[in-house]
């Protein structure tokens, strides 16, 4: 059978297999940092990490090309860690498991890690292969892009010398990105009060699973459901129709994906438990009707579980539930001036537990425009506070302003029409991008984003298409010689 190291163009995917096999959650890149340094020790490779572990490796021109402004090559070294429930593996200690199928790479049953893995990958075969043709080369391989961008935050001094830099973190072959969006985590804290769970109470589990999710920029637009939306639009209603009552809820894990799995604990009264199952079948098939175009895997199931022994008060449920519901979800605005670009939105990303007294709810902004991402974490703020919770904001991160006169850009789009007998898209993504960050360190820089198709991202789903590689490796190999 077929690995994925014997696929072409053979030195990038070589580089792939490897990375795979190295663990590197985000906040947790010991390995992949030392599996970083050793490639560059043993390729004889000028290399230098700085205090937050960012690492950059450099590489001399090669002869006839010593001349040519030096180009960076920036990819992150961090993979999202998701896998399906009824998935056992830990991304601490196990290599993702590769399966080709088809046109693609996938993983079984987790992310694959192609975001970033393959910008790395195409990165580090640029450096040891003898016959791309380039001036000097910095590649800049940063640590926790996917939970806070901290590698850009900290980039260290005297990191990067170069003039143009090739961010390797996009997904979609044939476009050129050339701005994003900046963003802003908003986290809600409930300090919930508890209580004996009441005498005469049936106790059920509701479950949302198999949602498409992704990534909560490049997928907020393509109408996918949310799960943890779902769980509180159940509970809203049989608060008030069925006396329902909430032990425990659970829902999405990552605050940049939209959030696939969540389920609730909730009990009702013996005498309305009938009445609240045939509700629920129908919920069901309602929800389902509603998302039959984007959402054909969706599992909604209700089950009788045993009693608990405590449920949150009415008061703290209902701030919690109306909270939920009230909150913003999805696209807030289209751009005006780039068809078809999100321009912002706001993804709630996750609800979890993690006592018994609290709930942590993470939502996150995303917009092009720096006023508008300031009024959605306004709006967002102002639904929290009203219900009770204690809030807080990230230090966000800005966005990267389109410069269509860029000449790396235009030698970019030269390289793929020379390449491929055809005009690529060139656009701006609601993704965001470390870009916005490298620029305000170093205003000089000129910049384009590109890479190979990848789908599914952030998600257990996420899969890379073996044919764009190759375009995306002539791509690179063609633009670094002739900038």
């Amino acid at each position: 059978m077929t690995q994925i190291k014997d696929l072409h163009p053979r030195l990038v995917w070589e580089q792939f297999d490897a990375i795979t096999r190295v663990p590197r959650p985000s906040k947790r890149e010991e390995q992949i940092i030392e599996f970083l340094i050793a490639f560059a020790k043993q390729h004889s490779l000028e290399w230098q990490r700085d205090d937050i572990g960012n690492v950059v490796i450099r590489k001399p021109a090669t002869a006839g090309y010593e001349n040519h402004q030096t180009v960076i090559l920036q990819s992150h070294m961090d993979m999202v860690c998701e896998k399906n429930s009824d998935v056992q593996f830990d991304f601490l200690t196990e290599p993702i498991k590769t399966k080709i199928d088809g046109d693609w790479v996938k993983a079984e049953g987790t992310t694959l890690g192609a975001d970033c893995g393959i910008g790395m990958a195409a990165a580090m075969a640029m450096l040891i292969d003898p016959e791309v043709e380039h001036g000097p080369l910095e590649a800049l391989f940063t640590v926790d892009e996917e939970t806070g961008l901290t590698g850009a935050f900290n980039l260290g001094e005297g990191m990067l010398k170069g003039k143009y830099l090739i961010n390797l973190d996009s997904e979609d072959e044939g476009e050129i990105f050339i701005g994003c969006a900046g963003g802003v985590d908003t986290v809600a804290t409930y300090k919930c009060e508890r209580e004996a769970a009441p005498a005469g109470y049936n106790f059920y589990r509701f479950d949302v699973s198999n949602l498409l999710g992704g990534h909560s920029g490049d997928d907020i637009d393509k109408g996918r459901a949310n799960s943890n939306k779902i769980v509180a639009r159940l509970m809203y209603e049989a608060q008030s129709a069925y006396d329902a009552r909430l032990s425990y809820i659970d829902g999405g894990n990552l605050r940049n994906a939209i959030p696939r799995e969540a389920y609730i604990v909730v009990g009702v009264p013996a005498d309305k438990s009938e009445a609240f199952c045939q509700r629920c079948t129908q919920f069901i098939g309602e929800v389902k009707a509603e998302f039959a175009e984007t959402e054909p895997e969706m599992h909604l199931s209700l089950s009788e579980t045993a009693a608990v022994d405590t449920v949150f008060t009415t008061s703290s449920q209902s701030a919690l539930i109306g909270a939920l519901i009230g909150v913003a979800n999805g696209v807030l605005a289209m751009s005006a001036s780039v068809k078809g670009l999100v321009e912002t939105s706001t993804n709630l990303a996750s609800v979890k537990c993690p006592d018994a007294e609290s709930v942590v709810v993470t939502t996150s902004q995303r917009s092009s425009s720096e006023s508008a991402k300031l009024c959605a974490k306004q709006t967002v703020e102002a639904v929290f506070l009203l219900s009770g919770a204690e809030v807080e904001h990230s230090d966000g991160y800005p966005g990267w302003s389109p410069d269509v006169n860029s000449h790396l850009l235009h030698a970019t789009v030269e390289s793929y029409e020379r390449l491929f007998n055809t005009q690529p898209r060139v656009r701006a993504v609601h993704a965001g991008l470390e870009c916005g960050l490298f620029l305000e360190k170093y205003p000089h820089l000129e910049m384009v984003s590109f890479g190979p198709t990848i789908r599914g991202v952030h998600s257990p789903d996420e899969r890379l298409e073996i044919p764009t590689v190759d375009k995306f490796w002539r791509l690179l190999c063609d633009v670094v010689k002739n900038i």
